[in-house]
């Protein structure tokens, strides 16, 4: 095929000045090896830099995806494994910037972690529901992941 036949012309641009989102991660699918709502939370962010918002982007993980908010000790542990934790970095990165990253506090009774087995950053919330109640109450728009 020629490079006209691939080109991609935007149709739709989108450009925000204000972002509020709460994006609910209960569990992981992945785009190749890649968990697609971390992809999806480094292509929001990057937008909102590229359009020089204002934001509040918070991921709540919980369920059978809170596992990704643990340091390398208590990932190897919860996953039986001893390699630490492959998504470490891309939390930082979206730390870095700007996104919060929130861990459902019934999630983390039932798992057994506590304060000290999360990633830096990483902040405990009552439950993933109320949390994202919470949020939308207050005007955030929530996804779903």
């Amino acid at each position: 095929m020629s490079d006209s036949a691939n080109s991609l012309v935007i149709e739709i641009p989108v450009e925000m000045q204000l972002v509020k989102s709460v994006h609910s991660i209960g569990d992981l699918q992945f785009e190749g090896d890649l968990p697609a709502s971390l992809f999806h939370l480094q292509l929001i962010t990057g937008d909102i830099a590229e359009w020089r918002a204002q934001s509040d982007v918070i991921a709540v993980f919980h369920t059978n995806a809170g596992h990704v908010t643990l340091n390398d000790d208590a990932y190897n542990a919860s996953r039986n494994i001893s390699t630490g934790n492959p998504y470490k970095n891309l939390i930082a990165d979206l730390t870095r910037r700007g996104a919060k990253i929130e861990l459902c506090g019934a999630t983390a009774r039932v798992n057994g972690w506590g304060n000290a087995d999360l990633l830096p950053g990483v902040k405990i919330n009552l439950d993933a529901m109320a949390r994202t109640i919470q949020l939308v109450q207050q005007g955030f728009v929530k996804i779903t992941e």
